[in-house]
């Protein structure tokens, strides 16, 4: 390393944020970068720690040491060339990604990991303003066409690498924009859109062509692309939403979380959305149920769109504050996390359950809850019950269910190939197999991303399509020089 005494003379120092009296009145990005000086001393604090355990925390297993020290030593461009080695979307990791290598990192022992996340943003931010990120055009064609079905980050990484060996990539999309929930179902506060479309750009120039608006099953037959392409690669992802099968679900005023994340995305886009299907949080009392990252987005929207009040509500106890780092380091801790969404106006609670919708005319008016205790059963494993006399109520006449998906939708586009499922409804495929690696039960049809493992981090879903692209250009090939 260039400076091995660095973490222990430089303090870490994060990017910051605008005021929240500021950044809630719009829908762009309000992070507040740091200055090349300071970045260079922050990649200074990367230690030459023998084993980088950040590597393994990261999924698509980063070369952070290096680029780290390359932004110490100022060489960007080289920092630049590092990380694309990995990554084919630093920009969406380097906004959206919890940062699994920073829970990972040796200095997270005493809570102070390098600032990996800023860092890898800043590389390719830097990129793209010094025009150094370029089509990449394959010097030879090899005469294969393949469909990609799905256009979030599992379908892009793989379409490109594809690309990039030389064949021709068709992918199909069934909204009108491509991106899938990088799209519309992030908000743009979070990541704003013109980052996918400069990517879009960059790809249809090595080759790849996007057919929005085709949902395979619907408007193309899944037998048609058999019939027409040399390999089908699935990545459409996990968009079966976990429900709340209670008393008054079908009440006007529950919505999934997602129609609701989608609207808003489409509003900013300039996408008219229908008065008569809008869901709005202007002047309601919204909750949200379900803790996770799509819960805290609805949380940042409803802020945005002037709800009365937000409550955010999680079924599981609450975290500890600090994790125990001799049981979880380098391991992803549980612990809580308050997002920039949480700090901009919302009440949580924790350990609770929802025992009904009610309402009246037709429409939620309040939520029926009750508190849980969480108790270890006879084989060591968690369950809840109910603790007696705990029910109360809670206005609500917005509810947002943001519980997690289960599975990729069983429609015809899975029904109509007869593909093999796993005991999790998700496509069955075995990433270890070599050759093989990411093939469904049927002849030349791939699957990758959350279609395959279920509910995930877009850095997992460009590493599964990075992988399933060497896997499908060997079976078209006969060997790839692609990366694992």
């Amino acid at each position: 390393m260039g400076k091995p005494t660095g973490f222990k003379e430089i303090a870490r120092h994060e990017r910051r944020y605008a005021p929240i009296e500021e950044r809630v009145r719009h829908w762009r990005e309000f992070v507040i970068p740091l200055g090349e000086a300071e970045l260079a001393r922050q990649g200074a604090r990367c230690m030459d720690c023998g084993i980088p355990y950040c590597h393994e925390g990261c999924p698509v297993n980063n070369i952070i040491p290096d680029w780290n020290d390359l932004v110490y030593r100022q060489d960007w461009r080289q920092a630049l060339e590092v990380l694309h080695s990995t990554n084919n979307f630093p920009e969406f990791t380097g906004r959206i990604c919890p940062a699994p290598c920073e829970a990972a990192c040796t200095l997270n022992i005493t809570d102070e990991p390098v600032t990996i996340k800023t860092i890898e943003c800043a590389i390719i931010d830097k990129g793209w303003e010094e025009g150094w990120v370029v089509p990449e055009i394959a010097k030879h064609r090899t005469g294969k066409l393949i469909a990609v079905v799905g256009s979030g980050p599992a379908g892009l990484a793989c379409a490109q690498q594809l690309a990039r060996a030389g064949h021709s990539v068709v992918v199909f999309e069934k909204q009108d924009r491509i991106g899938g929930l990088l799209r519309y179902g992030i908000p743009d506060f979070k990541m704003e859109k013109y980052h996918i479309d400069r990517r879009m750009a960059q790809m249809q120039a090595e080759g790849v062509e996007f057919r929005p608006n085709t949902h395979v099953g619907v408007h193309v037959s899944p037998r048609t692309l058999m019939a027409d392409f040399d390999a089908l690669v699935l990545a459409g992802g996990a968009e079966q939403p976990r429900d709340l099968t209670v008393p008054g679900r079908d009440l006007a005023g529950v919505h999934w979380a997602m129609d609701f994340l989608t609207q808003q995305n489409a509003r900013v886009a300039g996408v008219p959305v229908p008065d008569e299907k809008a869901i709005l949080a202007t002047g309601r009392h919204v909750v949200v149920i379900g803790g996770g990252d799509t819960g805290s987005d609805c949380v940042g929207t409803s802020v945005r769109q002037n709800a009365a009040s937000v409550t955010q509500l999680e079924i599981m106890p609450k975290p500890p504050e600090r994790e125990n780092k001799d049981l979880t380091w380098p391991h992803w801790p549980l612990k809580l996390r308050t997002s920039t969404s949480h700090e901009e106006g919302c009440e949580r609670d924790w350990a609770v359950t929802t025992k009904g919708f009610a309402g009246s005319n037709g429409r939620v008016e309040r939520l029926q809850l009750a508190r849980l205790n969480w108790v270890r059963d006879d084989n060591d494993r968690w369950s809840m019950k109910e603790m007696a006399g705990s029910e109360f109520s809670i206005p609500a006449d917005l509810v947002l269910l943001a519980m997690g998906f289960i599975n990729p939708v069983h429609d015809a586009l899975l029904t109509d190939l007869d593909v093999v499922l796993d005991d999790g409804g998700n496509v069955k495929a075995d990433t270890e197999a070599d050759p093989g690696a990411y093939r469904t039960s049927v002849d030349k049809v791939f699957t990758c991303g959350d279609m395959r493992r279920g509910q995930s981090l877009v850095v997992w879903a460009i590493r599964e399509g990075r992988q399933c692209a060497r896997s499908v250009d060997q079976f078209l090939m006969g060997h790839s020089d692609l990366p694992r």
